[in-house]
């Protein structure tokens, strides 16, 4: 898989849940108060590939800092 391909990626809220290893109300927890971006395609919440690693990212230089 290229980057771009890797980047343009949208996970469910399930996948995100996994990924992170959270609940269901800590996902949308983390989405509500923007610490997590989001997207809604209709009904459906989104995050991107970019979203998510950009956020484990900020958690790993506030536990390096």
């Amino acid at each position: 898989m290229e980057a771009n391909e890797s980047t343009a990626r949208l996970n469910t809220v399930e996948d995100v849940m996994e990924r992170l290893r959270i609940g269901r109300s800590t996902a949308f927890e983390l989405i509500g108060t923007r610490q997590l971006r989001s997207i809604k395609v209709g009904r459906r919440r989104l995050v991107s590939e970019a979203a998510l690693i950009e956020f484990i990212e900020r958690l790993d230089h506030e536990e390096a800092g």
